[in-house]
Order: structure tokens, then C-alpha cells, then sequence
């Protein structure tokens, strides 16, 4: 059985939700790797289950990321944003017409950073900042580890570990704000916003859209912590 047969029975299986998996090189051959799709919801997008992506990468050669479109369609901006983020080819299938899109990573980006969808991972929060930094700065981040989920996250926020570790540095109190410094919000410390002038912050909140609104009093005693990226200085 050849690895799009595989991958098309399992997505017959998951309907209604998105059935994701990796096509490898497993012992000279293509096959076909199920992973669980740990999305809060399946139905609408899909993250692979790093434990999964990790096994397979650890015994076999990953060739490509497999998921299906339950309610047809074709890629989506997030499915193109995704293909660039991995830099691997996508494979999406249609469980009920049964057929193909595929793609590979061709320089694609997103046309706004505002009006991006909500995917963990992919495009929230962090992926914002960590965008508008290298689109408008010319800057890359230092890549580091978050939980899973966006639970697991919750649970136990990064921030405050993550922010250092990409070159930012926490403002004093007495140090007023300026383009493209970070905030730090909520009390426990889980989203971040940037500060792009005129009183403005861009930020992405779950399951919203990224948007650009009024750092108000609300926003202002709300945010816990200041950040401000080396190259500033």
C-alpha cells in the first residue's frame, strides 16, 4: 500500500477532524507516519504532536507534513506559512473527494501581519513579535523550546525565560516606552504585545485575529513587565 493510500484512510478516520502525519524514509522506502493531532480544535487546524514528530525523526528521514482538509479546499495562508516554517513539502487530501494539494516551501510570507489567524505554534503571540522582528528589524531569534500545547503553556508560562534568551533586556520603570518594545501581559505572565508608537500596540490574542489596537489604561495595567531588544541600545 503505497504512503498516500495510508495517509488517505487515515484521514477517512478522523473525519470531522484533521487527520495529520509524516511521509519518511523508513527503511529505504516511503511510508506513511500518524501522528495525533493535538490541536484545541481538530476540526478546524492541526499540530502534530512533537513526541510524534520526534520519534519519527529519530528512527527515520522526515520527507514531508501530511493533513487533510475534512470540509475540502484548498491551502490555506496558515497551511502556506506552515510549509515555509518546517521547510518541508505538504501534503493535503481530501477524505471526501479524495484528492490532492501539494506544495513545497517557495518563499512564501504572509501579505499582513495583521489579520493573521490564531494556530499555536504557527501563527500566535510569539510567532508575531518573532515575524515583525525580522521582517521590519532584519532580525532572526534564537529558536527556543515552548510546551506542546497551549495548555501545558498556560500552565506553566515561558516568557520570562524566552525573552532573555532572544536578546531582550527588561526595561526599569522609569524608562519610557519606544518602537518595538515588548510587553509583558496578563498576571501570570502568558502574552506578549509590541509597542509600535502613537500609544498602538500589535498583538495576538487566542483564537483572534492578530489586530492593532489602543494601549489603554486597561492594556497598561496589564502589562507586568517591559522589554526593549539589544540592537535598540
Amino acid at each position: 500500500m503505497t504512503w498516500r493510500k495510508q495517509a488517505l484512510e487515515h484521514a477517512i478516520k478522523s473525519v470531522p477532524n484533521e487527520s495529520v502525519g509524516l511521509v519518511a524514509i523508513v527503511k529505504g522506502k516511503e511510508k506513511y507516519w500518524p501522528c495525533k493531532n493535538i490541536a484545541a480544535d481538530p476540526t478546524l487546524h492541526f499540530i502534530i504532536d512533537p513526541d510524534d514528530y520526534m520519534q519519527c525523526e529519530d528512527e527515520n528521514e522526515v520527507m514531508g507534513i501530511v493533513h487533510s482538509h475534512p470540509k475540502g479546499g484548498p491551502p490555506s495562508p496558515t497551511d502556506l506559512d506552515s510549509c515555509e516554517f518546517v521547510d518541508l513539502p505538504f501534503y493535503i487530501c481530501d477524505p471526501v473527494k479524495k484528492t490532492w494539494h501539494d506544495f513545497k516551501p517557495s518563499g512564501y510570507k504572509p501579505n499582513e501581519l495583521i489579520g493573521r489567524s490564531w494556530v499555536w505554534g504557527v501563527q500566535d503571540c510569539w510567532t508575531l513579535i518573532d515575524d515583525w522582528f525580522r521582517i521590519e528589524k532584519g532580525i532572526k531569534f534564537q529558536t527556543w523550546e515552548r510546551p506542546k500545547s497551549l495548555k501545558a503553556f498556560k500552565e506553566n508560562p515561558l516568557f520570562e525565560y524566552g525573552l532573555p534568551l532572544t536578546g531582550f533586556i527588561e526595561l526599569k520603570d522609569d524608562e519610557e516606552l519606544q518602537y518595538g518594545d515588548v510587553l509583558l501581559v496578563n498576571d501570570n505572565l502568558d502574552h506578549v504585545a509590541l509597542y509600535i508608537g502613537n500609544q498602538e500596540i500589535l498583538h495576538h490574542c487566542v483564537r483572534q485575529l492578530s489586530c492593532r489596537e489602543l494601549y489603554d489604561e486597561n492594556r497598561i495595567n496589564l502589562t507586568k513587565k517591559r522589554y526593549r531588544h539589544a540592537s535598540a541600545y
